[in-house]
Protein backbone atom coordinates (compact mmCIF):
# COMPACT_ATOMS: atom_id res chain seq x y z
CA UNK A 1 0.00 0.00 0.00
CA UNK A 2 2.81 2.37 0.92
CA UNK A 3 4.54 1.74 -2.41
CA UNK A 4 1.28 2.41 -4.29
CA UNK A 5 0.77 5.72 -2.50
CA UNK A 6 4.34 6.76 -3.27
CA UNK A 7 3.87 5.79 -6.92
CA UNK A 8 0.63 7.77 -7.10
CA UNK A 9 2.31 10.83 -5.61
CA UNK A 10 5.15 10.61 -8.13
CA UNK A 11 2.94 9.96 -11.14
CA UNK A 12 0.09 12.31 -10.24
CA UNK A 13 2.31 14.99 -8.79
CA UNK A 14 0.73 18.14 -9.61
CA UNK A 15 0.19 19.24 -13.09
CA UNK A 16 0.24 22.75 -11.57
CA UNK A 17 3.88 22.22 -10.65
CA UNK A 18 4.60 21.70 -14.31
CA UNK A 19 3.07 25.06 -15.16
CA UNK A 20 5.82 26.90 -13.30
CA UNK A 21 8.85 25.76 -15.20
CA UNK A 22 11.27 26.80 -17.88
CA UNK A 23 8.23 26.94 -20.15
CA UNK A 24 6.71 29.94 -18.36
CA UNK A 25 7.82 33.49 -17.65
CA UNK A 26 10.07 33.33 -14.56
CA UNK A 27 8.26 34.68 -11.52
CA UNK A 28 4.76 34.17 -12.90
CA UNK A 29 2.52 32.35 -10.37
CA UNK A 30 1.63 28.80 -11.41
CA UNK A 31 -1.77 28.37 -13.01
CA UNK A 32 -4.49 27.05 -10.73
CA UNK A 33 -5.75 24.95 -13.64
CA UNK A 34 -3.60 24.48 -16.78
CA UNK A 35 -6.81 24.22 -18.81
CA UNK A 36 -8.35 27.47 -17.58
CA UNK A 37 -6.34 30.64 -17.04
CA UNK A 38 -9.31 32.16 -15.18
CA UNK A 39 -9.79 29.30 -12.70
CA UNK A 40 -8.75 31.58 -9.83
CA UNK A 41 -11.61 33.98 -10.69
CA UNK A 42 -14.50 31.84 -9.47
CA UNK A 43 -17.39 33.51 -7.58
CA UNK A 44 -16.36 34.89 -4.21
CA UNK A 45 -12.81 33.56 -4.50
CA UNK A 46 -11.27 36.73 -3.08
CA UNK A 47 -7.61 37.03 -2.23
CA UNK A 48 -6.81 37.54 1.46
CA UNK A 49 -5.48 40.95 0.41
CA UNK A 50 -8.90 42.27 -0.59
CA UNK A 51 -11.33 40.45 1.70
CA UNK A 52 -11.82 43.49 3.91
CA UNK A 53 -12.24 45.95 1.05
CA UNK A 54 -15.66 47.55 0.56
CA UNK A 55 -17.53 46.59 -2.60
CA UNK A 56 -17.40 49.54 -4.96
CA UNK A 57 -17.69 50.40 -8.65
CA UNK A 58 -15.32 53.14 -9.78
CA UNK A 59 -16.40 55.07 -12.90
CA UNK A 60 -13.94 57.34 -14.73
CA UNK A 61 -15.86 60.06 -16.57
CA UNK A 62 -13.64 61.05 -19.51
CA UNK A 63 -15.72 64.07 -20.42
CA UNK A 64 -16.04 65.40 -16.88
CA UNK A 65 -12.52 64.74 -15.52
CA UNK A 66 -14.05 63.01 -12.52
CA UNK A 67 -14.60 59.63 -10.91
CA UNK A 68 -17.96 58.51 -9.54
CA UNK A 69 -17.92 55.82 -6.84
CA UNK A 70 -20.99 53.57 -6.72
CA UNK A 71 -22.17 51.30 -3.91
CA UNK A 72 -23.13 48.15 -5.88
CA UNK A 73 -25.60 47.08 -3.20
CA UNK A 74 -27.71 50.24 -3.41
CA UNK A 75 -26.76 51.37 -6.95
CA UNK A 76 -26.17 54.83 -5.52
CA UNK A 77 -23.22 57.19 -6.07
CA UNK A 78 -21.58 57.59 -2.68
CA UNK A 79 -18.49 59.58 -3.65
CA UNK A 80 -17.31 61.82 -6.46
CA UNK A 81 -13.92 63.46 -7.01
CA UNK A 82 -11.87 65.30 -9.63
CA UNK A 83 -8.88 63.69 -11.37
CA UNK A 84 -6.62 64.53 -14.33
CA UNK A 85 -7.88 65.55 -17.75
CA UNK A 86 -9.76 62.79 -19.61
CA UNK A 87 -9.60 59.79 -17.27
CA UNK A 88 -9.91 56.61 -19.33
CA UNK A 89 -9.61 53.55 -17.08
CA UNK A 90 -9.49 52.59 -13.40
CA UNK A 91 -6.78 49.95 -13.12
CA UNK A 92 -6.14 47.51 -10.22
CA UNK A 93 -2.45 47.07 -9.43
CA UNK A 94 -0.81 43.65 -9.68
CA UNK A 95 -0.77 43.25 -5.88
CA UNK A 96 -4.41 44.43 -5.59
CA UNK A 97 -3.48 47.12 -3.06
CA UNK A 98 -3.98 50.14 -5.30
CA UNK A 99 -6.37 51.39 -7.96
CA UNK A 100 -4.97 53.82 -10.51
CA UNK A 101 -7.06 56.31 -12.46
CA UNK A 102 -5.32 56.76 -15.82
CA UNK A 103 -5.89 60.25 -17.27
CA UNK A 104 -4.07 60.38 -20.59
CA UNK A 105 -4.56 63.98 -21.72
CA UNK A 106 -3.71 65.23 -18.24
CA UNK A 107 -0.58 63.03 -18.06
CA UNK A 108 -1.66 61.93 -14.57
CA UNK A 109 -2.21 58.80 -12.52
CA UNK A 110 -4.38 59.23 -9.45
CA UNK A 111 -4.16 56.64 -6.69
CA UNK A 112 -7.25 55.27 -4.96
CA UNK A 113 -7.00 53.27 -1.74
CA UNK A 114 -9.41 50.33 -2.33
CA UNK A 115 -9.48 49.55 1.40
CA UNK A 116 -11.36 52.83 1.91
CA UNK A 117 -12.46 53.78 -1.61
CA UNK A 118 -10.87 57.19 -1.14
CA UNK A 119 -8.72 59.24 -3.48
CA UNK A 120 -5.04 59.62 -2.54
CA UNK A 121 -2.17 61.35 -4.37
CA UNK A 122 -1.80 62.15 -8.06
CA UNK A 123 1.51 61.64 -9.87
CA UNK A 124 2.83 62.83 -13.23
CA UNK A 125 3.01 60.07 -15.84
CA UNK A 126 3.24 60.65 -19.59
CA UNK A 127 0.13 59.73 -21.58
CA UNK A 128 -1.44 56.94 -19.47
CA UNK A 129 -4.32 55.94 -21.73
CA UNK A 130 -4.37 52.47 -20.18
CA UNK A 131 -2.14 50.36 -17.95
CA UNK A 132 -1.30 46.69 -17.56
CA UNK A 133 1.08 44.58 -15.44
CA UNK A 134 3.48 41.86 -16.55
CA UNK A 135 2.53 38.39 -15.24
CA UNK A 136 5.57 38.29 -12.95
CA UNK A 137 4.48 41.53 -11.27
CA UNK A 138 7.72 43.36 -12.02
CA UNK A 139 6.48 46.01 -14.41
CA UNK A 140 3.52 48.25 -14.96
CA UNK A 141 3.05 48.82 -18.69
CA UNK A 142 1.72 52.31 -19.34
CA UNK A 143 -0.01 52.33 -22.71
CA UNK A 144 0.98 55.72 -24.12
CA UNK A 145 -1.42 55.79 -27.04
CA UNK A 146 -0.77 59.23 -28.51
CA UNK A 147 2.99 58.79 -28.09
CA UNK A 148 2.92 55.43 -29.89
CA UNK A 149 4.82 53.54 -27.24
CA UNK A 150 4.62 51.16 -24.29
CA UNK A 151 6.36 52.42 -21.16
CA UNK A 152 7.65 49.73 -18.82
CA UNK A 153 7.76 51.11 -15.28
CA UNK A 154 8.74 49.60 -11.95
CA UNK A 155 5.46 48.22 -10.59
CA UNK A 156 6.11 49.60 -7.10
CA UNK A 157 7.80 52.96 -7.68
CA UNK A 158 6.40 53.71 -11.17
CA UNK A 159 9.91 54.78 -12.21
CA UNK A 160 10.44 54.47 -15.96
CA UNK A 161 12.61 51.51 -16.94
CA UNK A 162 12.21 51.44 -20.71
CA UNK A 163 10.06 52.97 -23.43
CA UNK A 164 9.33 50.78 -26.43
CA UNK A 165 8.09 52.45 -29.62
CA UNK A 166 5.32 50.59 -31.44
CA UNK A 167 5.01 50.41 -35.25
CA UNK A 168 1.31 51.26 -35.34
CA UNK A 169 -1.18 53.93 -34.27
CA UNK A 170 -3.72 53.87 -31.47
CA UNK A 171 -2.19 51.19 -29.25
CA UNK A 172 -4.63 50.69 -26.39
CA UNK A 173 -5.51 47.16 -25.12
CA UNK A 174 -3.56 43.95 -24.53
CA UNK A 175 -3.42 40.56 -22.88
CA UNK A 176 -0.75 37.97 -22.14
CA UNK A 177 -0.18 34.40 -23.31
CA UNK A 178 -0.93 31.46 -21.03
CA UNK A 179 2.79 31.06 -20.27
CA UNK A 180 3.23 34.80 -19.70
CA UNK A 181 6.04 34.99 -22.23
CA UNK A 182 4.46 37.34 -24.73
CA UNK A 183 1.73 39.96 -25.01
CA UNK A 184 -0.54 40.92 -27.86
CA UNK A 185 -1.78 44.50 -28.08
CA UNK A 186 -4.32 46.18 -30.35
CA UNK A 187 -3.71 49.33 -32.41
CA UNK A 188 -7.14 50.71 -33.22
CA UNK A 189 -6.23 53.44 -35.70
CA UNK A 190 -4.10 51.29 -38.01
CA UNK A 191 -6.03 48.01 -37.78
CA UNK A 192 -3.04 46.13 -36.38
CA UNK A 193 -2.07 43.82 -33.57
CA UNK A 194 1.49 43.72 -32.24
CA UNK A 195 3.29 40.95 -30.39
CA UNK A 196 6.03 41.56 -27.84
CA UNK A 197 8.34 39.28 -25.87
CA UNK A 198 7.75 40.14 -22.20
CA UNK A 199 11.18 39.20 -20.83
CA UNK A 200 13.20 41.02 -23.47
CA UNK A 201 10.60 43.74 -24.17
CA UNK A 202 11.29 43.29 -27.88
CA UNK A 203 8.68 43.48 -30.62
CA UNK A 204 8.46 40.14 -32.40
CA UNK A 205 5.61 40.68 -34.83
CA UNK A 206 2.85 42.79 -36.32
CA UNK A 207 -0.40 41.47 -37.74
CA UNK A 208 -2.62 43.62 -39.95
CA UNK A 209 -6.16 42.36 -39.41
CA UNK A 210 -7.69 44.08 -42.43
CA UNK A 211 -8.13 47.51 -43.95
CA UNK A 212 -10.49 49.76 -41.96
CA UNK A 213 -10.42 47.40 -38.99
CA UNK A 214 -10.54 49.11 -35.58
CA UNK A 215 -9.45 46.56 -32.94
CA UNK A 216 -10.35 47.28 -29.33
CA UNK A 217 -10.23 44.99 -26.29
CA UNK A 218 -7.95 41.93 -26.36
CA UNK A 219 -8.45 38.88 -24.15
CA UNK A 220 -6.92 35.42 -23.93
CA UNK A 221 -9.39 32.53 -24.20
CA UNK A 222 -9.90 30.52 -20.97
CA UNK A 223 -7.99 27.54 -22.38
CA UNK A 224 -5.15 29.80 -23.49
CA UNK A 225 -5.28 28.61 -27.09
CA UNK A 226 -6.33 31.85 -28.83
CA UNK A 227 -6.71 35.58 -28.34
CA UNK A 228 -10.02 37.35 -28.93
CA UNK A 229 -9.96 40.89 -30.32
CA UNK A 230 -13.12 42.98 -30.46
CA UNK A 231 -13.35 45.08 -33.60
CA UNK A 232 -15.55 48.15 -33.68
CA UNK A 233 -15.68 48.53 -37.46
CA UNK A 234 -16.20 44.88 -38.34
CA UNK A 235 -18.87 44.44 -35.66
CA UNK A 236 -17.45 41.34 -34.09
CA UNK A 237 -14.46 39.51 -32.66
CA UNK A 238 -11.35 38.27 -34.47
CA UNK A 239 -9.85 34.97 -33.32
CA UNK A 240 -6.04 35.04 -33.35
CA UNK A 241 -3.58 32.22 -32.81
CA UNK A 242 -0.99 33.93 -30.64
CA UNK A 243 1.78 31.41 -31.16
CA UNK A 244 1.72 31.60 -34.97
CA UNK A 245 0.35 35.16 -34.81
CA UNK A 246 -2.26 34.56 -37.48
CA UNK A 247 -5.92 35.49 -37.81
CA UNK A 248 -7.83 32.19 -37.81
CA UNK A 249 -11.45 33.25 -37.53
CA UNK A 250 -14.15 35.82 -36.85
CA UNK A 251 -17.31 35.92 -34.74
CA UNK A 252 -20.02 38.39 -35.75
CA UNK A 253 -21.48 39.83 -32.53
CA UNK A 254 -23.01 43.25 -33.18
CA UNK A 255 -22.39 46.82 -34.22
CA UNK A 256 -19.41 48.47 -32.55
CA UNK A 257 -18.01 45.42 -30.68
CA UNK A 258 -15.83 46.86 -27.95
CA UNK A 259 -15.29 45.27 -24.51
CA UNK A 260 -14.59 41.61 -23.64
CA UNK A 261 -15.32 39.97 -20.25
CA UNK A 262 -15.64 36.39 -19.07
CA UNK A 263 -18.31 34.83 -16.90
CA UNK A 264 -17.09 33.57 -13.54
CA UNK A 265 -17.36 29.96 -14.73
CA UNK A 266 -15.37 30.73 -17.93
CA UNK A 267 -18.22 29.39 -20.09
CA UNK A 268 -19.12 32.64 -21.80
CA UNK A 269 -17.40 35.75 -23.07
CA UNK A 270 -19.52 38.90 -22.81
CA UNK A 271 -19.03 41.22 -25.80
CA UNK A 272 -20.34 44.78 -25.45
CA UNK A 273 -21.66 46.02 -28.80
CA UNK A 274 -21.43 49.75 -28.23
CA UNK A 275 -22.99 50.78 -31.51
CA UNK A 276 -26.28 48.97 -30.99
CA UNK A 277 -26.76 48.72 -27.22
CA UNK A 278 -26.44 44.95 -26.95
CA UNK A 279 -24.32 42.30 -25.24
CA UNK A 280 -23.41 39.09 -27.08
CA UNK A 281 -22.58 35.94 -25.14
CA UNK A 282 -19.97 33.88 -26.96
CA UNK A 283 -19.75 30.23 -25.91
CA UNK A 284 -16.06 29.69 -25.18
CA UNK A 285 -16.25 26.04 -26.24
CA UNK A 286 -17.99 26.46 -29.59
CA UNK A 287 -16.80 30.06 -30.24
CA UNK A 288 -20.30 30.93 -31.40
CA UNK A 289 -22.82 33.49 -30.13
CA UNK A 290 -25.16 31.62 -27.81
CA UNK A 291 -27.32 34.55 -26.66
CA UNK A 292 -27.76 38.25 -27.17
CA UNK A 293 -29.09 40.75 -24.65
CA UNK A 294 -30.54 44.13 -25.54
CA UNK A 295 -30.42 47.13 -23.22
CA UNK A 296 -33.78 48.96 -23.46
CA UNK A 297 -33.79 52.36 -25.16
CA UNK A 298 -30.71 54.26 -26.31
CA UNK A 299 -27.54 52.64 -24.91
CA UNK A 300 -23.79 52.55 -25.60
CA UNK A 301 -22.26 49.72 -23.50
CA UNK A 302 -18.49 50.07 -23.37
CA UNK A 303 -16.08 48.84 -20.67
CA UNK A 304 -16.70 47.33 -17.25
CA UNK A 305 -16.55 44.08 -15.31
CA UNK A 306 -18.38 41.25 -13.61
CA UNK A 307 -19.40 41.35 -9.95
CA UNK A 308 -17.48 39.19 -7.48
CA UNK A 309 -20.35 36.71 -7.24
CA UNK A 310 -20.74 36.60 -11.01
CA UNK A 311 -24.40 37.62 -10.90
CA UNK A 312 -24.12 41.11 -12.39
CA UNK A 313 -22.38 42.60 -15.42
CA UNK A 314 -21.45 46.28 -15.03
CA UNK A 315 -20.80 48.40 -18.13
CA UNK A 316 -20.28 52.09 -18.75
CA UNK A 317 -22.61 53.86 -21.18
CA UNK A 318 -19.99 55.82 -23.07
CA UNK A 319 -22.28 58.21 -24.93
CA UNK A 320 -25.22 58.21 -22.54
CA UNK A 321 -23.59 59.39 -19.28
CA UNK A 322 -24.79 56.33 -17.41
CA UNK A 323 -23.82 52.91 -16.11
CA UNK A 324 -25.72 49.71 -16.92
CA UNK A 325 -26.14 46.76 -14.56
CA UNK A 326 -27.36 43.52 -16.13
CA UNK A 327 -28.39 40.25 -14.51
CA UNK A 328 -26.13 37.53 -15.90
CA UNK A 329 -28.84 34.89 -15.43
CA UNK A 330 -31.02 36.29 -18.22
CA UNK A 331 -29.57 39.64 -19.28
CA UNK A 332 -32.34 41.87 -17.97
CA UNK A 333 -31.43 45.41 -16.96
CA UNK A 334 -31.24 45.67 -13.18
CA UNK A 335 -30.19 49.31 -12.91
CA UNK A 336 -29.37 52.34 -15.02
CA UNK A 337 -27.30 54.82 -13.04
CA UNK A 338 -26.67 58.41 -14.22
CA UNK A 339 -22.98 59.38 -13.93
CA UNK A 340 -20.65 62.03 -15.37
CA UNK A 341 -20.02 62.70 -19.04
CA UNK A 342 -18.24 60.07 -21.13
CA UNK A 343 -17.93 57.17 -18.64
CA UNK A 344 -15.31 54.73 -19.89
CA UNK A 345 -13.20 51.98 -18.22
CA UNK A 346 -15.12 51.38 -15.01
CA UNK A 347 -13.72 48.99 -12.44
CA UNK A 348 -15.69 46.63 -10.21
CA UNK A 349 -13.60 46.02 -7.11
CA UNK A 350 -12.71 43.85 -5.32
CA UNK A 351 -12.82 40.96 -7.76
CA UNK A 352 -11.88 37.28 -7.38
CA UNK A 353 -8.36 36.30 -8.42
CA UNK A 354 -4.82 36.20 -7.09
CA UNK A 355 -3.33 39.10 -9.04
CA UNK A 356 -4.24 41.72 -11.62
CA UNK A 357 -2.83 42.12 -15.10
CA UNK A 358 -4.36 45.58 -15.21
CA UNK A 359 -6.97 47.24 -17.46
CA UNK A 360 -10.30 47.22 -15.57
CA UNK A 361 -9.43 43.99 -13.77
CA UNK A 362 -7.92 41.25 -15.94
CA UNK A 363 -7.56 38.85 -13.03
CA UNK A 364 -5.77 35.51 -12.83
Amino acid sequence: MGKFVLFAILVLAPVAALTQSADTLPGMPPLVDPHDVYAADRPGNLSATVRGYPDRVYVPNSGSDTVDVIDPHTFKIIDHFAVGHEPQHVVPSYDLKTLWVAADLGDKLTRIDPSTGKKLETIDIADPYNMYYTPDGKFAIVVAERMKRLDFRDAQTMKLVQSVAVPCTGVDHMDFSIDGKYLIASCEFSGDLIKMDVATRKLVGKLHLKDKAMPQDVRLSPDGSVFYTADMMDDGVFIVDGNTFTNIGFIATGKGAHGLYFSRDSKFMYVSNRGEGTISLVDTQTRKVAKKWTIPGSASPDMGGVSADGKLLWLSGRYNAEVYVLDTADGHLVARIPVGKGPHGLCVFPQPGRYSLGHTGNMR
